[in-house]
């Protein structure tokens, strides 16, 4: 993503405000992009409706649609003198089918979505439409939290600098790219962060002379090493670079706290079906953890199963 010029800003009916529209707005203000708010909307009262006539039936739902459409004109409305804005209202029982065709069929560069604040937990809620996206949007998709987006902030970009593994190796590389051109828009500095595991504890108890320690610091420093060096790539200092034992998702929320992050970009491998409700994904566990905003990108040449 070296460029935004084209952003679905998804509508949240079920809102007064709507915090990924106006971080689409802030965005557009940054970038240039023009902005196409989007509603899936259905009405479920429409399937008991089927003693009507047709030409009745479309005027019930067209009615819903206008009454909508009119609803997001009025939030736009402030902001059409110096943006870009359309809006898109569309008639679909499955809001991520129709978000994820739309941004397919019409080349969107991006998706910005609000998410759901639990009021009483104080905590994130995020709903099947949220988790269908971040395993199935071919494009990047931004999930808006809570937290704001002040100049000089902190961008932090999660890699798995050591794995050798081709695909991950280049989704390490989109998403520190990604994570320097929103930071440039956002006037931010980039950290990365980069976790590991600890010794398993079978070696260490199975094996009497296994130095449990010293193991520790080799796995410590190889990653240290990888992660640094692949920071100097894009001249980023050692210095923005944490390195720390630990599961993924305890390591990245705890860093982002730290640095006080307002944004983290993270790959998603987009695992469906049930594998992904089998053993999940890990990716899926550090989105929950954070209070702060997230840019889910997938690997590149990923294909999205609405595309078969």
């Amino acid at each position: 993503m070296n460029s935004i010029k084209k952003i679905l800003a998804v509508i949240d009916p079920s809102k007064e405000q709507q915090k990924g529209l106006l971080r689409s707005f802030e965005l557009a203000k940054k970038s240039g992009a023009s902005i196409t708010a989007f509603l899936s909307i259905y009405d479920f009262s429409y399937e008991m409706t089927t003693m009507l006539s047709h030409d009745e039936r479309d005027a019930m739902r067209e009615a819903v649609i206008q009454s909508k459409r009119q609803w997001i004109e009025s939030l736009i409305a402030p902001y059409q003198s110096e943006l870009t804005i359309n809006c898109e209202v569309i008639w679909h029982n499955r809001p991520f089918e129709a978000i994820i065709t739309h941004v397919i069929d019409q080349k969107y560069d991006l998706v910005v979505k609000g998410t759901h604040q639990h009021d009483t937990l104080k905590s994130v809620i995020f709903t099947p439409t949220d988790w269908h996206l971040i395993r199935k949007c071919p494009t990047p998709v931004l999930l808006v939290k809570e937290h704001a987006w002040p100049e000089n902030g902190h961008v932090l970009a999660a890699v798995h600098a050591s794995c050798e593994d081709q695909q991950h190796q280049s989704l390490n590389h989109r998403i520190i790219k990604d994570a320097q051109f929103v930071a440039q828009l956002a006037t931010a500095d980039v950290h990365l962060v980069n976790s590991y595991p600890g010794t398993p504890v079978n070696i260490a108890i199975e094996i009497p002379e296994f130095n449990a320690s010293e193991f520790n610091e080799s796995v410590k420093a190889h990653h240290k090493t990888c992660t640094e060096s692949i920071a100097a790539q894009y001249g980023i200092s050692s210095a923005l670079c944490h390195v720390k034992e630990g599961l993924p998702e305890d390591v990245i929320p705890m860093i982002a706290n730290k640095i006080d992050a307002e944004l983290v970009v993270i790959g998603t491998v987009g695992r469906t079906g049930f594998s992904a409700a089998l053993i999940g994904n890990t990716a899926e566990h550090v989105i929950d953890s954070l209070n702060c905003d997230v840019l889910a990108l997938k690997p590149e040449g990923y294909v999205s199963p609405l595309q078969d």
